[in-house]
């Protein structure tokens, strides 16, 4: 079976998996939203031998992405599961940090949305929500390239396009997520560390 690589994730999953040793120290399980060629989960997974792996896609590219970690397999590299955003009910997995590359400007809005509130949902206290990709700041691009990339992002589909961090953080409140960290990273991308807070005892 042949899989179709991609050249960003091989620049920058190194990059990533720098940060990720710093965030990751008391994780246990990773469930990554949005594996894609599997590229990052194959690398990630024997890096960061403490935890385990969880790889996710859309039912119709799990038979690539299956494939992929299986010929790259490791002790803590989890078979890929079927994850749809939209799904009411999400594979019963009991993560303590949930990351995705490269998905906030390809969904629509409403994806968005509920993407954070799964999340929210999903995780205990102190939990990681670790979100990879192009951002702006206060509707400003951080280059020219990103300007361009948005604009064709909305060429094909208008309801996509680069998201703003003011957005993603006033929508992550509401779900008792707050930004921990943000990560300048290659090519004008982020690396954003959202952590599930304590809720007050009432």
């Amino acid at each position: 079976m042949q899989t179709a690589l991609s050249e960003a994730a091989e620049r920058n999953k190194q990059p990533i998996l720098e940060k990720l040793k710093i965030i990751l120290t008391s994780s246990r399980l990773v469930l990554e939203i949005g594996s894609g060629s599997g590229q990052h989960a194959i690398h990630f997974a024997p890096a960061l031998p403490h935890l385990i792996w969880q790889p996710t896609e859309l039912p119709e590219k799990l038979p690539a992405l299956s494939y992929l970690c299986q010929i790259h397999s490791s002790n803590n590299l989890a078979q890929p599961v079927s994850l749809d955003i939209d799904d009411d009910k999400w594979p019963n997995i009991q993560a303590d940090t949930v990351f995705t590359a490269n998905t906030l400007h390809i969904v629509h809005w409403r994806q968005v949305c509920r993407l954070f509130t799964q999340v929210g949902q999903l995780l205990q206290d102190g939990g990681f929500f670790c979100i990879y990709g192009p951002f702006n700041h206060g509707s400003c691009y951080s280059s020219d390239s990103n300007r361009k990339f948005d604009r064709w992002l909305k060429s094909r589909d208008t309801k996509s396009g680069i998201r703003d961090i003011t957005d993603l953080s006033e929508l992550a409140k509401s779900h008792n997520l707050a930004l921990k960290d943000s990560y300048t990273m290659p090519a004008n991308n982020y690396l954003l560390v959202w952590r599930k807070q304590i809720c007050a005892i009432k």
